[in-house]
């Protein structure tokens, strides 16, 4: 096995410490479902957003957290799959937001650099599924 450079394993260890995050937010609320959707709902009532979108979005995060969260941890489309991760976080934050949760926001601006950092640092990502080995010709990365 090839040894990782400080920069390649800082990028593993923050892209699986975020991905075992997201993993485990889905599979522990995927078996409980729907307590986990009913207490999302009553977290919104009398807020803007209407319950057929919050319920809709409540019934969909869990996969949707278990899959992202899976990906990072194997490095299987890490751009993707960490943009998505971005994304969902910045659509959590309106929520939280919209709630006037300034506490959730707070720690959800955790989770929000921790997306960009990886997705800055992307070069550096190491024993993933997508990583390949690149050479340089003329400027130009090829396969290895």
């Amino acid at each position: 096995m090839k040894k990782l450079s400080n920069d390649q394993l800082a990028f593993l260890l923050a892209r699986i410490t975020i991905g075992i995050n997201l993993f485990i937010h889905g599979l522990i609320r995927i078996p409980k479902l729907s307590s986990f959707v009913a207490h999302v709902v009553e977290g919104f009532k009398g807020t803007y957003l209407p319950e057929v979108l919050v319920s809709g979005f409540a019934y969909t995060l869990p996969f949707i957290e278990f899959s992202i969260g899976l990906a990072l941890i194997l490095g299987l489309k890490t751009r993707f799959f960490a943009a998505a991760g971005a994304i969902l976080i910045a659509v959590l934050i309106f929520g939280s937001g919209i709630k006037e949760d300034w506490m959730g926001v707070g720690s959800q601006m955790v989770y929000a650099l921790f997306f960009f950092i990886l997705l800055k640092n992307l070069e550096h990502n190491a024993l993933a599924l997508d990583s390949k080995q690149r050479k340089i010709i003329d400027g130009f990365k090829t396969q290895k």
